[in-house]
């Protein structure tokens, strides 16, 4: 799940739904979403889908973390429901909006431009929203990562590296928010997000190939 939950929305966001931005022109996004509509509703089914990977994920880590600290897992899983519910709802947004655009009511009191246009500036917005839920990512998995930590499941240095790449992403989260023109330059979006991916793909090959050691340190039980 940690490899699914990585490579899936990447490979996705790269091959299918950047295709359809045009920055600064909201109207040619539009435009290219109902030139391949069937092309765009694959992909954000995709990412539906995504959503409840991330469900599978939340209870798959709650289930193995729980003997360590129940209060600090539950907390974790709560996080990442959250995460999961936010990222669903970012695909709500732009279908909403499709349906509006395809609806014959909506056809005849709007013209096709002001139908095209909200359509365009949500995807054209699709960074800028999902760093919501993914400020619910950065601290659902700094306490998943600092369970794995105390549980002495994987190696120190792994679990370690884990708090530190989601600190990262819940700072630029924070940053998309409060001073986005610094959120989008390229270096930093390359400082803050690079460590997480190489950590689900460290951590999901090592859970693959190594599983998990017999020993926990166990902190709370109850």
């Amino acid at each position: 799940m940690f490899l699914f939950s990585l490579i899936v929305p990447l490979l996705n966001w790269t091959f299918v739904l950047s295709k359809f931005i045009v920055a600064d022109n909201v109207i040619a996004t539009a435009k290219n979403i109902m030139a391949n509509e069937l092309q765009f509703r694959i992909g954000i089914s995709i990412e539906l889908f995504m959503s409840v990977g991330l469900i599978v994920l939340a209870l798959a880590l709650y289930i193995l973390l729980k003997p360590v600290n129940k209060n600090l897992a539950l907390l974790a899983l709560s996080l990442k429901l959250v995460e999961a519910t936010l990222m669903a709802v970012t695909v709500l947004i732009p279908f909403i909006a499709l349906q509006a655009l395809n609806g014959e009511t909506t056809q005849t009191v709007f013209t096709l431009e002001q139908l095209q246009f909200p359509i365009g500036v949500i995807f054209n917005s699709h960074t800028a929203i999902t760093s919501v839920p993914m400020v619910f990512l950065g601290l659902d998995m700094v306490l998943f990562s600092y369970l794995f930590l105390k549980s002495n499941y994987v190696p120190t240095w792994l679990a370690g590296f884990g708090i530190l790449s989601f600190i990262l992403v819940f700072f630029h989260a924070v940053m998309f928010i409060i001073a986005p023109e610094y959120a989008v330059i390229p270096i930093n979006q390359v400082i803050f997000w690079v460590p997480s991916g190489l950590f689900e793909i460290i951590m999901g090959i090592w859970l693959l190939t190594k599983g998990l050691r017999e020993h926990i340190q166990i902190e709370e039980t109850s």
